[in-house]
């Protein structure tokens, strides 16, 4: 099984991102994800789509305990009150009994983050979520974060153009997970001739070498979006073939520092 194991939680290592994903389209393209066998699906309060993704949750011919989903707190909700009515309205949309992982979309340096996960923490002491942990947090932060509370994963920018060395070593100091969205660069990844190089010997694609090169490495996990039933296909096969070490070591040598999302009110660099 393509999975990570971290504080009890065992967590698919390719899922689903679901930005952008929103009415009829959402419901088709989550349900034929399902369909094909992803098993991971990441949201947002901020996506606008939690009841789409309930509904082909539902709809799908798979059992829910089969399906880790995962979910962020409303952006700026992170009093205690507000992380409590965030959480209760995620999963009335969803139509769950309780979430698998929620998530910090954003740090806010204008609420204590010691309030915002102690009220994380008293959602998974009520079984309303399973795990908790953060999005978008540098290091200095998801440190704090970790001494505060059992945080499971943080989720943030990665790929072969942005170096994430610092969040790692935080993840394995602290047993959790790191979480890749745009995971292939927002596309770039297809002109790549280093990643095409390999993705030829690999009778592959740039994208899914790409998304090899995230899941082979221990505690990466990655949400690619994608809009294409070919390509939702085509990320499944990241998980079928292998990257030998010199191979996942060119691929590490194309960091450019390229940050492709911008946001939020932190260094990025601490």
């Amino acid at each position: 099984m393509h999975e990570v194991t971290v504080k009890g939680v065992t967590i698919p290592k390719l899922g689903l991102g679901t930005y952008r994903l929103t009415g009829d389209d959402a419901r088709h393209d989550i349900a034929e994800a399902l369909a094909l066998g992803y098993r991971h699906l990441d949201t947002a309060r901020a996506y606008g789509n939690e009841v789409e993704v309930g509904q082909a949750l539902r709809a799908a011919a798979v059992p829910r305990e089969s399906v880790f989903v995962t979910t962020k707190l409303a952006m700026g909700s992170l009093t205690r009150d507000r992380v409590r009515a965030s959480a209760q309205a995620s999963l009335r949309d969803l139509g769950l009994e309780h979430l698998d992982l929620l998530l910090v979309h954003w740090p806010d340096p204008d609420t204590p983050l010691e309030e915002t996960l102690a009220a994380l923490t008293e959602l998974v002491e009520e079984g309303a979520t399973r795990a908790i942990g953060v999005s978008n947090f540098p290091p200095s932060w998801v440190r704090r974060a970790c001494e505060l509370a059992a945080v499971v994963t943080n989720q943030v920018e990665y790929h072969p153009y942005l170096s994430q060395d610092a969040l790692l070593a935080e993840a394995e100091r602290d047993d959790h997970t790191l979480t890749a969205y745009a995971p292939v660069a927002r596309g770039r990844t297809a002109d790549d001739p280093v990643l095409q190089e390999i993705a030829h010997r690999h009778g592959r694609t740039p994208a899914q070498v790409a998304l090899r090169w995230l899941v082979q490495q221990p505690r990466v996990v990655a949400v690619p979006r994608s809009a294409s039933q070919q390509r939702r296909r085509e990320n499944l096969g990241a998980l079928d073939f292998a990257l030998d070490a010199e191979e996942m070591a060119r691929i590490t040598a194309l960091d450019q520092g390229l940050r492709l999302i911008q946001g939020g009110r932190v260094d990025w660099e601490r």
